[in-house]
């Protein structure tokens, strides 16, 4: 039974840390920019979603919100959350009560979504015939489902890449996810990350930070790349780069972050050492294949919360951890409340752009505007007590000629 006080308490403890998007909340109560407007969410559903949610509501916003994740709900915020606003979320959902919960919250018929990873933007264009302002989306994997639903000539509504915002990918990717992702781990497993060969599948911002992390708690840490660029890169950060084929002979743990599937399966698996540790930080449960698993294993069972062990028939023994779902939500927290402070204001600042701009935006994926960006960023300077320094009227000037002389 979910403790709605304990939910209080959650949201209370976020809410009090996040001192951007309560900056971003006292104008939204001043000006009311949601006024009449219906806007439906589908995010992991726990106490920094909450403070968006709320954000949203007192700027006038009727708010309708599920989970976008069937592990990822905290039913303690959830109950707590719907004393105030519709939720349509609990925590183990099966995959048809997860679209059911998605549907409830376009049955309201939305003004504006935001969504996270795309499965309420899919259910608009393949099942749904509503009229949209338009959304956010909030991940790497639905910002590439929207782009390619563009270049399809699809999309039937403007879409906001929030996920590119400078102020949510170098910090909610990289800070973000890496923390979190080590904290889901640690939490299922309570093993030590120190000495431990560790390999990480993908070298974007989120593989980035989760390497980095790794190291900083003494694991060995190993890359796998499949582009030319990152690959180098990670070499040149310190990093060993090696295909998945090589490097899960002598992995402890393995980690993917790629939004791709089938990362990590069958020929894999059958090279990975006694003891083996399998987590995902993509979005979607594909990337540790799962049936591949399966059908190398003679018996499956749960030795701890969200880690399952299964005996192949070799008798080797591999563990994956949250069913292959987002491990930092599953088995932890998920991201830290100062990073979702800037993501959160991000998003918030971005449905407003939404409702002031319907009129004049075409059907296609834009970048969040750089005054959005640069404000949040602004606000955040405030918030941690950091001053920077200014351009003077000459080095304005310098910058802006192109005819500066030596």
């Amino acid at each position: 039974m979910a403790n709605i006080n304990e939910g209080r308490q959650k949201i209370y403890w976020a809410e009090s840390r996040m001192g951007i998007i309560s900056t971003v909340r006292e104008n939204f109560r001043k000006n009311m920019p949601f006024k009449g407007i219906k806007i439906g969410m589908a995010l992991h559903l726990e106490a920094k979603t909450a403070v968006l949610a709320k954000t949203l509501k007192e700027g006038g916003a009727e708010v309708y919100i599920t989970s976008c994740n069937p592990l990822t709900t905290d039913d303690d915020v959830a109950s707590s959350l719907s004393e105030i606003m519709h939720v349509y979320a609990k925590r183990g959902q099966t995959r048809d009560e997860y679209y059911e919960s998605l549907n409830k919250v376009l049955d309201a018929e939305p003004d504006i979504i935001i969504d996270d990873g795309g499965d309420l933007t899919t259910l608009l264009h393949t099942e749904r015939n509503l009229k949209i302002m338009g959304g956010n989306e909030e991940t790497t994997t639905g910002v590439m489902r929207l782009k390619i639903m563009e270049k399809d000539g699809v999309l039937k509504f403007p879409m906001f890449d929030v996920n590119d915002a400078e102020m949510k990918h170098l910090f909610d990717n990289r800070y973000g996810t890496g923390q979190s992702t080590i904290d889901g781990i640690m939490s299922t497993t309570n093993l030590l990350i120190a000495g431990k060969n560790a390999v990480v599948a993908g070298y974007g911002w989120c593989g980035r930070g989760i390497a980095s992390r790794l190291r900083g708690m003494g694991a060995k840490v190993t890359v796998t790349e499949v582009d030319p660029v990152k690959a180098i890169e990670a070499h040149m950060d310190g990093f060993h780069v090696k295909r998945m084929e090589d490097a899960i002979k002598d992995a402890d743990i393995v980690i993917t972050a790629t939004g791709v599937k089938d990362i990590v399966r069958k020929e894999h698996f059958l090279r990975a050492k006694n003891g083996c540790i399998f987590a995902n930080s993509g979005h979607f449960d594909v990337e540790i294949n799962k049936n591949d698993l399966m059908s190398l294993s003679r018996e499956v069972k749960s030795v701890r919360r969200y880690v399952d062990e299964y005996t192949l028939h070799d008798g080797r023994r591999l563990y994956l951890l949250g069913e292959g779902r987002l491990i930092n939500l599953v088995g932890g927290q998920g991201h830290p409340v100062e990073i979702m402070d800037l993501s959160f204001s991000i998003q918030a600042l971005t449905a407003e752009y939404i409702v002031k701009n319907h009129a004049k935006l075409e059907k296609r994926v834009y970048p969040v505007p750089k005054e959005i960006d640069r404000g949040v960023a602004e606000i955040a300077l405030k918030v941690f007590g950091i001053q920077k320094d200014e351009l003077t009227e000459e080095q304005v000037k310098y910058i802006n000629s192109w005819n500066v002389g030596t």
